[in-house]
């Protein structure tokens, strides 16, 4: 079977190797379709923080159940499955108190450990979610990310009947304006400064736009959402500059979500966070029930998948679509590698 290893930043190589056998709980994985998000950009540019190489990315995925092991249970063979691409001890506090997605000792597939880029992929049964056969295999594979926007929701708390702003109109940037919308908020502002992605967001539900570098961001806030501003911000960018954007025009006693993933580090103001009493958050990956969430949302229709999925390419042309994005990153959204 192939995997794809990437040696260094920029340089991905093809191994034939032999499939894997799973062994006690293990699931061997056909992998169909492989997402190619943020994370794995800054992988590909050498500027992930937690990353070493070599690495075999993939960690949104989609694929059937090909083969068990003799102890792996609630799955059959051709089962349609998407994994929770996160490995934990099961054993330090936050995993004993559920909230394994920030265990100490965490690894993330196609990160810290090797991913799903490969025909075959092993993995245990309690990191399977199974599918219902409602989507097509490119929206499925959305599934991960969506849950990474239902889980930074559920950080900022309740969004009915509230004004959202979010920094960011890529990927996660969109998928957090349409779940809080499926959530009841009340009126959603998408900043970013690329028009394209913003135009889909407009697509995709989201109430207003602004392009923060043609228009007054500072002058939208309250034309959009009142003199009481936003109730809640998400910064899904990862820049000095959209953080503190979100810092100097939040409410005072506004909470800031910052799902972005920074890759430097930067300076921000503590003494407006200090005297305005706002919360800024961190929130990373999600457990299981925001899963669950994420693919009610999406097999029940309530979310516009197809928008985002940019282009598709073989398996065997992962360079090319990194290449791809590279050239064309001003007018790209997802990018779904086919392994059929």
């Amino acid at each position: 079977m192939l995997q794809a290893i990437m040696e260094k930043p920029g340089c991905i190589k093809f191994n034939n190797i032999k499939k894997p056998k799973p062994k006690k709980n293990e699931v061997l994985i056909k992998v169909i379709r492989i997402g190619i998000c943020g994370s794995d950009i800054h992988v590909f540019q050498g500027n992930h923080p937690y990353t070493k190489y070599p690495i075999i990315q993939g960690h949104e995925i989609y694929g059937k159940v090909a083969e068990m092991g003799p102890t792996a249970k609630n799955f059959s063979i051709d089962d349609q499955v998407t994994v929770m691409p996160q490995l934990f001890c099961k054993s330090c506090y936050n995993c004993r108190i559920g909230r394994y997605n920030i265990c100490s000792s965490l690894k993330v597939m196609g990160f810290q450990i090797n991913g799903a880029a490969q025909e075959y992929f092993i993995i245990t049964d309690e990191l399977l979610i199974k599918l219902n056969n409602k989507l097509s295999p490119e929206e499925y594979t959305l599934i991960e990310p969506i849950a990474v926007a239902v889980h930074a929701i559920r950080r900022g708390g309740n969004v009915k009947g509230k004004n959202i702003l979010i920094f960011g109109a890529g990927t996660i940037g969109n998928l957090v304006g349409q779940v809080v919308k499926t959530m009841g908020a009340k009126t959603v502002l998408s900043c970013d400064i690329n028009d394209y992605k913003l135009n889909i967001a407009k697509k995709c539900g989201v109430d207003f736009t602004i392009n923060s570098k043609k228009d007054n961001l500072e002058e939208a806030i309250p034309k959009y959402f009142g003199e009481n501003k936003a109730d809640l911000i998400f910064e899904c960018v990862g820049y000095e500059e959209t953080i503190s954007q979100a810092i100097s025009n939040a409410r005072s006693g506004t909470t800031i979500v910052v799902v972005g993933i920074f890759s430097k580090k930067v300076k921000i103001d503590f003494g407006l966070i200090q005297d305005r009493e706002l919360k800024v958050s961190g929130t990373l990956m999600y457990v299981k029930d925001d899963y669950l969430k994420a693919l009610e949302l999406a097999e029940d229709g309530k979310l516009s998948l197809k928008e985002l999925i940019s282009k598709t390419y073989p398996f065997i042309r992962f360079n090319d679509a990194y290449q791809f994005i590279e050239e064309q990153k001003d007018s790209v959204m997802k990018i779904i590698m086919t392994i059929d």
